[in-house]
């Protein structure tokens, strides 16, 4: 069965979030992740994972700023510097929590841009912090968002580019996010992609379609997913990057089931 992270981002927000830590261990994870630490101090965060002995399983690079709307920089031709400071900051808080799996979100695209002119932005920013998280040990992922409904205007938008992205950056420890939802909107054959490119995927991600709620409310089949991944030997997180329908703890009942 695979390891499971809750996103604090999006599970237990009915409580603050350093309160989260504890109610996900109290539920069963073991892993936590969520979009975003640097609210916080380093040592804050790591105090409360070494509390409810939990590990870090991932977090995003940061994103730019977010309340305005950005969601991520690194296909910005204007925001190299900016970008370079970003990598050093997320490895500072990749050290203190142990954690070494961190998301580089891609950004939205300008408008008027050239791809060409961006994917060569992108390519170079990426590989720009691959080498600089491998002096720590640690693997940068790209995820395909869907721009359809979640995300409109993300420039990372497909599973086929981000899988050709991953040639172009030519390094070992940059990997494919596989977010299941994401996915299936995109474009769907979620199982034969990911036995595929299991050898590519370093963290999945998982929420139902419609609605991104649990994983059983919808239309994608989790069991057969998940019995799929245990086939492959996929060792990395499953990460819970749902909405609960109603509360965190009462749509848990899928976990239950798999875990016993």
């Amino acid at each position: 069965m695979p390891k499971f992270a809750a996103n604090l981002s999006f599970l237990f927000t009915e409580q603050p979030f350093p309160e989260r830590f504890g109610r996900a261990a109290a539920a069963g994870f073991k892993g936590v992740e969520y979009l975003s630490p640097y609210e916080y101090a380093p040592a804050e965060i790591a105090a409360w994972l070494r509390q409810h002995d939990l590990q870090q399983a991932l977090f995003n690079f940061p994103a730019g700023n977010w309340a305005a709307g950005e969601r991520g920089l690194a296909c910005l031709p204007t925001r190299r510097d900016e970008f370079a400071d970003s990598v050093e900051l997320a490895m500072k808080y990749a050290v203190a929590l142990d954690c070494r799996r961190l998301h580089c979100l891609a950004g939205l695209r300008p408008p008027g841009a050239e791809e060409a002119e961006l994917e060569a932005i992108y390519v170079a920013n990426l590989r720009l912090a691959a080498d600089r998280c491998a002096s720590i040990g640690a693997t940068v992922m790209i995820e395909p968002i869907n721009s359809q409904v979640d995300m409109p205007g993300y420039w990372l938008n497909d599973v086929t580019k981000a899988l050709r992205l991953l040639d172009s950056i030519g390094r070992d420890n940059v990997r494919l996010q596989y977010d299941i939802y994401h996915a299936q909107i995109i474009a769907g054959d979620l199982a034969r992609t990911i036995a595929r490119n299991i050898d590519r995927i370093g963290h999945v991600q998982v929420a139902d379609n419609p609605g991104r709620h649990e994983p059983g409310s919808g239309e994608i089949n989790y069991t057969y997913l998940f019995d799929l991944l245990d086939r492959l030997g996929y060792d990395g997180w499953v990460g819970c990057e749902y909405r609960p329908a109603t509360t965190t703890e009462a749509g848990l009942a899928w976990l239950s089931q798999l875990t016993g």
